[in-house]
């Protein structure tokens, strides 16, 4: 008569010393892939231990909940990185439009996935402080962009260009979501859209409804011409 063949026991976490700075961002870059690929209700605490071959107690020791390394997972990935434009503060706004939609294009390319699912969270559905997040890193989002294209107001003014950007905010996750989720824009054309739409709103949208304090683009480009 046969043996009964049991199944073998589970893998344990294969441990690679690491000091605990090292270990608490593993992972964190895990959770993040893994809320990346997966709607947050099948994420387990149980998955992001695996994925980073250490046991769950040592994901609750760094991060407590899968609601709290969720939530810092939004927190990092629905932040954009700061652009330095200082090479372009003299080109004309088209070269700078053309720059910040370059730069944000290639950042979409390593990282697109995460913060296209950060920006369209619902996983934790009305939660206040999600939404918090979200509010802050979208403001800060704006004003780095603000700051890369040279636009500058105080008090009414700048909410109200502020609210322009994220009008182009939701145009630019739409068109990432078209290019790396959906595959219906190449990237080429994906940076047309939005740079063209960029132009518009910052050439013509804003001039026409809010007094910016900067000079007309027109003339600041015949004179970045001249130079």
């Amino acid at each position: 008569m046969s043996q009964l063949q049991l199944p073998p026991e589970p893998a344990e976490p294969r441990w690679q010393r690491l000091s605990p700075d090292a270990r608490r961002e593993q992972i964190f870059n895990c959770a993040k892939q893994l809320f990346s690929d997966l709607p947050y209700a099948e994420v387990s605490l149980s998955q992001i231990a695996g994925a980073a071959g250490v046991a769950r107690g040592l994901v609750n020791h760094y991060f407590g909940s899968k609601r709290e390394i969720y939530l810092e997972v939004i927190r990092e990935t629905s932040t954009m990185p700061a652009m330095d434009f200082n090479s372009f503060a003299d080109g004309t706004m088209a070269q700078r439009v053309d720059a910040g939609v370059a730069w944000f294009l290639d950042y979409l390319e390593t990282a697109g996935i995460a913060w296209l699912s950060a920006m369209g969270s619902n996983g934790l559905g009305k939660d206040p402080e999600l939404e918090q997040i979200l509010i802050e890193a979208e403001n800060v989002s704006v004003d780095r962009l603000m700051a890369a294209m040279g636009l500058s107001a105080s008090g009414a003014k700048h909410t109200q260009i502020r609210a322009m950007l994220r009008v182009f905010g939701q145009l630019a996750r739409s068109g990432g979501r078209e290019w790396l989720v959906r595959k219906t824009l190449s990237k080429k054309q994906t940076h047309a859209l939005l740079a063209g739409a960029l132009f518009a709103i910052i050439d013509e949208a804003i001039p026409q409804t809010v007094d910016s304090g900067r000079e007309p683009l027109q003339a600041r480009s015949t004179e970045a011409g001249k130079k």
